[in-house]
Parts: C-alpha cells; structure tokens; sequence
C-alpha cells in the first residue's frame, strides 16, 4: 500500500513542502514518482518519517537526523530506543500534570500548599547516574540535598532563573550574533554563575577545574538531545558551547 504526499502530510501534521523538501536534502525520498510527478510513500517511508519526526522532538537538526539514520542498525532497535524516551517524557508529564492540578485545587480551594507535592515531575534526579559517574557521588549526594533543602519559592525562583536563561541563549542564538560577541559572553557569565550556585559540583568547589567543567557542559549539551533542546536544539546548543568555551579561555 502507498500513500500520497498530501496523505503523508496530514496524518504527519506536516506539510507537503516539508516532505518535499526531506527528498531534497535525501532524508526522506518517496518511494515512487508516478508520471504526473506525484510521489507516493510505502510503509517503510513512514515508518522513516516517523523516526524523523521524534528525532526533532528530541531536538536533533535535520543533518544530524541524517547521521542518526545512516547509523547500522534496524528500524525496529532504534525504534525501540525513541519509545523509551517517549515513555520515560510521558511519565514525567504525567506527573507534572497532577502537581499542578493539585496546586490548582489548592489555590481554589483555600488549601495549604504540599510543597512536596508541587515540584513532582520536574525530576532533578533524572541525570543521577550521569552526575555520579562524571563528578562522584559526594556531587550528587551535595547537591541533591541542596536542592531538598530548598524552600517551594526557593525552587520556583531557581527554576525561573533557568528557564530564563535558556530562553535567552536560543533568543541569541536565533538572533545571528557570534559567539564572543559581547551579548553572548554576557549570558556565559551568567551561565557559569549559575553553575557555581549548585553545591558539589566542580565549579562550586574551591580550587576545582571549573574551566573544564564548564567547557565539558559545553560539549554534553551538543552530544545529547535532552540538554540540546533547552537551547532550541543543535544549533543553539553548538551556540552555548561555543560562547562558553570562548568565555572559559578568556575568564576561567
């Protein structure tokens, strides 16, 4: 069974264009060109299409999806390896869900705050194994009791700062201007101000090597989708770590 290009795009929720497009650059080719140059995409097209499009909602841009998919390995493992992260991002909404519609009920309700209840599901603890195995233990064990220790406001403020900081890199990063800009080496400042906030990490430690920690992150950002897309994606993260390494060399 083959679909057509308009068919492809609506059950996608892409466009024509878009699909065109991916044959262009040799992402996603149709399957056949008929006479009247309509394209026609069989099941092993969509099953393509389908990894493309959770590639992009990892944050991946379109030539690093094409390195993904020249990797050797079958659609079905690497399916597999996309439905994990799809359910470890769904039970981590599900549970972002239910604080805020408890915070909700509460306000409403003229209840008392569970602050403890509040903050499940934005999961510090996801990068556990990752932060004990670069840094140590004692890192980890400091700074997540750093962040217990935190008051609901405390969080909710460090949280913002973040979130903030994040949208400000892509807002740069979108913007055009070059890394050792004075624009971009003003939010690297900030950047490693805000990592040396965080108790037992490299950067906090007195006499530690806070300029490999910091052009480390930089790097980490690039090579994984989860910290890439707090940047707007590939290239925004590219953005933050090279303005970071740029502000290590001349600072750190």
């Amino acid at each position: 069974m083959e679909w057509s290009i308009q068919q492809i795009a609506k059950l996608a929720g892409t466009t024509s264009r878009t699909l065109r497009h991916y044959d262009d650059i040799g992402l996603l080719s149709p399957t056949s060109v008929g006479r009247n140059g309509y394209r026609q995409y069989d099941a092993a097209a969509l099953v393509r299409l389908q990894r493309i499009l959770l590639l992009r909602e990892l944050g991946l841009g379109l030539p690093q999806i094409a390195d993904v998919l020249a990797r050797p390995t079958s659609e079905s493992s690497a399916l597999e390896g996309h439905l994990a992260w799809l359910r470890q991002e769904q039970d981590r909404l599900e549970r972002q869900v239910a604080s805020v519609e408890s915070t909700i009920r509460a306000l409403r309700g003229g209840e008392r705050l569970m602050a403890e209840k509040m903050f499940d599901g934005f999961d510090h603890t996801q990068y556990k194994d990752e932060v004990e195995e670069r840094w140590g233990k004692d890192a980890y064990a400091r700074s997540d009791a750093w962040w217990r220790g935190m008051s609901a406001d405390e969080k909710a403020a460090w949280q913002a700062r973040t979130e903030d900081l994040g949208r400000d890199w892509t807002a740069a990063a979108e913007s055009g201007v070059a890394p050792d800009s004075a624009e971009a080496q003003e939010l690297a400042a900030r950047h490693v101000a805000w990592l040396t906030g965080i108790p037992g990490t490299p950067a906090e430690k007195p006499g530690g090597d806070v300029k490999g920690y910091v052009t480390g992150l930089g790097e980490m950002y690039v090579a994984d989708p989860r910290f890439a897309k707090n940047y707007g994606g590939q290239s925004g993260a590219e953005f933050v770590r090279d303005a970071l390494r740029v502000y290590a060399d001349a600072n750190l």
